[in-house]
């Protein structure tokens, strides 16, 4: 049989093959402007976040591999990666709708309990349908479009984490909807934004199933992947793990640092900005102007997430200019910049310019370790690669989780804005340890 090769895409199949990821990254802008909130409002410390934030990574580290070893190895009348877009979509939806409902339970279980269930439960069903997505990319596309790809998908990241991130405020603020509620329940203006969430997750998923095309596996074993590996078994996952390319180690140091950091500005800013930019009391959970300032995070993440959508859209020609991995250190040094910059800003608007280091970051951290990485691993194996890559995700977020509640409680004296300057630091010195990395 003649050797296949992949062709190039155009850009409107590009695009349509990453749209899904926007709607995934609208539900994850919700839950990481909203979760410290809603969590507050069922009675969560400060101190204790961190410790709730943990369902997010401890899913992942455990769902990922294991959905990246079963979607290289799945083929039926939707596809290869497709049914578990499917899947997760439907599961995260659900758990978007009840999120907010969560304290209806309150009679049953403590609403912090059930609280901590369901932000398990939506970051389980978000894992399910994120990790195949960075797999397709290199599914479909030759290695020449691998920047532009993970490009592409990293500007409709950013697009859907714009609309959910601002979405709070917008119905608060311009359309009238309550931001306000009793305690222990949510204001209509976030209940009814996770209710667009759940409907734009779908919708956005179901684009990509449509305007996708898989290839079959005839296809693929006439390309030369679909021989290898075929006869392993879950557990050879630890195999893949003990093989893994000396890139994806070495990248696994960066990615340490850039997660750490980021972990730290998700859980701790709404209080951080709260206290130390609004001037509001530590425990201050419930008044209206600690709503203004969660939703003004809202707002802030929209900036950094619209940022990286525009930053997105220019990484390949700056790396073809600068190199995948001075082009990653330069952003993350920007992004280090900025959460640092945060510490010395008094007026709220100011935080706008912090943002901008801040969507450089991101959006590097969301496509250049993956253009770094997709060249190193064999295509037979790329799901479960991926997979075992969000290891370096997950891992420090949940160091962070265990300790960086405590950090705040006894080393900053429950000052929440000291974790974001500690941020920071985390982001350049990732950017440091970028310089060591190997490329293939």
């Amino acid at each position: 049989m003649k050797k296949l090769t992949k062709p190039r895409l155009s850009l409107g199949q590009i695009f349509n093959m990453s749209v899904g990821f926007l709607g995934i990254q609208f539900g994850f802008a919700l839950q990481n402007g909203n979760a410290s909130r809603i969590l507050q409002s069922f009675g969560a410390d400060v101190e204790q976040l961190s410790w709730f934030w943990l369902a997010a990574p401890l899913t992942g580290m455990l769902i990922q591999p294991i959905i990246g070893f079963y979607s290289d190895r799945t083929w039926n009348g939707l596809g290869r990666r497709k049914p578990f877009f499917l899947t997760g979509a439907i599961l995260a939806a659900s758990a978007l709708l009840f999120f907010p409902h969560a304290g209806a339970l309150a009679g049953y279980l403590p609403p912090m309990i059930v609280g901590a269930g369901i932000l398990m439960m939506m970051d389980a069903s978000f894992n399910v349908a994120m990790e195949p997505f960075r797999a397709l990319v290199a599914d479909n596309l030759p290695e020449e479009q691998n920047t532009l790809g993970f490009s592409i998908q990293t500007f409709l990241i950013g697009i859907g984490a714009v609309v959910g991130s601002w979405l709070p405020y917008i119905l608060g603020e311009w359309m009238g909807v309550a931001k306000l509620a009793e305690p222990g329940q949510i204001p209509d203006n976030v209940r009814f934004s996770f209710y667009v969430g759940a409907f734009v997750f779908i919708a956005a998923i179901i684009w990509t199933i449509v305007g996708t095309k898989e290839y079959s596996p005839e296809e693929r074993e006439a390309m030369g992947f679909e021989s290898e590996g075929k006869e392993d078994t879950l557990v050879s996952v630890f195999r893949y793990i003990k093989e893994m390319p000396t890139t994806m180690r070495q990248l696994g140091v960066v990615q340490f640092f850039s997660w750490f950091g980021l972990f730290s500005m998700w859980v701790f800013s709404t209080p951080a900005i709260a206290h130390h930019v609004y001037g509001l009391e530590l425990n201050d959970h419930q008044s209206a102007g600690y709503q203004d300032a969660a939703n003004w995070v809202g707002i802030i993440f929209g900036v950094y997430s619209g940022v990286s959508a525009i930053y997105a859209a220019f990484l390949p020609r700056i790396a073809a200019f600068l190199g995948n991995k001075a082009t990653h250190a330069f952003s993350l040094t920007a992004g280090g910049i900025g959460l640092i910059s945060i510490y010395f800003i008094q007026d709220p608007q100011m935080l706008i310019l912090s943002m901008v280091g801040v969507g450089m970051a991101w959006a590097s951290i969301l496509a250049m370790p993956y253009a770094l990485l997709a060249g190193s691993i064999p295509m037979s194996k790329m799901g479960v690669y991926m997979g075992i890559f969000n290891f370096f995700i997950t891992v420090p977020q949940i160091v962070n989780g265990i300790i960086g509640g405590s950090i705040v409680k006894y080393f900053y004296n429950g000052n929440a804005i000291y974790a974001i300057v500690m941020a920071g630091v985390f982001f350049i010195a990732g950017a440091i340890s970028v310089l060591w990395i190997r490329e293939k």
